[in-house]
């Protein structure tokens, strides 16, 4: 029988999967411990998603210690200009990504841990995991308040928050991730899980705002590295296993076949902000030219990422009506990102490049343009 080039390629992808899938199956009999080398965040989530797509859950349970550089994840659902400072992001060099479960928002950096535990969905049990942590933390302070809550978050003498859950639930797979605060950068997570937008209509999922605390502010002996040996050996425990942790890098292909897709995916505009769901931006601004303060409104509906309509009210006598539709038309049907409003603008300036009014007038929108985004 001959196959297809594609059919081939396709059977020696499975038998990879397989093969691969099989040698974590040998490592233990329930319940394995994989550990990621990586800091990077897409990498991190693409091996949730390979373990959930290519490994039998049904008989073995696997929980992922993860941790990232400084990242702002979002839920599946959420508007990313609702839920941060992308500005102040940008200008700190703190990544973005959107994970495949639902949730609120969450700051990582390598001062927090992440905590992926996959099942079948029928053992799933995400306060029993919360538990489990409580227990793990509780061996190395036993004095320590930790409660879970039952919006599933870990509470630090019943009112600071350490820990926020999130999970994805399959057809017979499901997982139950969380983060775990020991010692991350607690002046910067406020400021960049503050939105500096409004004018956004939106229906997306909203985040709840808590107070939050690192353990190490509590015991100082509660670093990342000690907490992540202590949920290892309390999750060994519940299958008789010896605590061994298997250290394994992400990006490599021959222990994760297409992987590297996977993380392409995760890492890719289109995903990260465009999946918002489809929102309004309803905005007015205040222009000060020639000692003259113009009031400029902006309408724009955003869908997919992409800016679907746009309506800009302008006084007439300030900007002609046929400038302005220039202006709108350009907008229509580019993403809703400042490096492209840019491109844009700069673009339809040339076409006049004599008319310094024009060219100052456009600029200033294009700068208030920026701002919102």
């Amino acid at each position: 029988m001959l196959f297809s080039p594609l059919t081939m390629k396709r059977m020696c992808g499975q038998l990879l999967w397989h093969k691969a899938a099989a040698r974590f199956g040998t490592l233990a009999r329930e319940g394995l411990i994989l550990q990621s080398t990586s800091n990077n965040v897409y990498e991190n989530l693409a091996v949730e998603d390979w373990i959930h797509d290519h490994m039998d859950l049904e008989q073995k349970n696997v929980l992922f210690l993860w941790r990232n550089s400084p990242t702002v994840v979002i839920g599946r659902h959420q508007n990313p200009w609702k839920e941060c400072n992308l500005h102040l992001m940008r200008e700190r060099g703190i990544g973005l990504a959107r994970r495949r479960s639902g949730g609120g928002t969450v700051y990582h950096d390598l001062g927090n841990i992440n905590l992926t535990f996959l099942t079948s969905k029928k053992k799933y049990d995400r306060m029993g995991n919360l538990h489990l942590v409580i227990r793990a933390l509780k061996t190395l302070q036993p004095y320590l308040d930790v409660q879970a809550t039952k919006r599933y978050d870990l509470l630090l003498d019943g009112k600071y928050k350490i820990s926020g859950t999130a999970a994805k639930l399959g057809r017979t797979i499901a997982y139950h991730h969380c983060t775990l605060l020991c010692s991350a950068d607690s002046l910067l997570l406020p400021l960049v899980l503050q939105s500096p937008y409004d004018g956004i209509q939106s229906n997306a999922t909203p985040s709840v705002p808590s107070v939050v605390k690192n353990l190490s502010q509590v015991y100082s002996s509660l670093t990342c590295e000690a907490v992540m040996d202590s949920v290892a050996k309390e999750y060994s425990f519940q299958f008789d296993n010896k605590p061994n942790v298997y250290v394994v890098d992400p990006g490599d292909e021959t222990l994760f076949p297409g992987i590297t897709q996977k993380k392409n995916e995760l890492c890719n505009w289109d995903w990260i902000y465009g999946k918002t769901p489809k929102f309004d931006v309803q905005k007015t601004f205040q222009i000060l030219y020639k000692d003259t303060v113009v009031n400029v409104n902006i309408n724009m509906a955003i869908k997919n990422g992409y800016i679907e309509s746009c309506s800009l009210g302008l006084p007439s006598d300030w900007l002609s009506e046929q400038q302005c539709n220039e202006l709108q038309n350009s907008l229509v049907g580019s993403k809703y990102c400042p490096s492209e409003i840019v491109f844009l603008v700069t673009t339809l300036l040339r076409t006049y490049p004599d008319d310094k009014d024009i060219l100052i007038k456009w600029n200033m929108i294009c700068e208030k343009l920026v701002s919102i985004m």
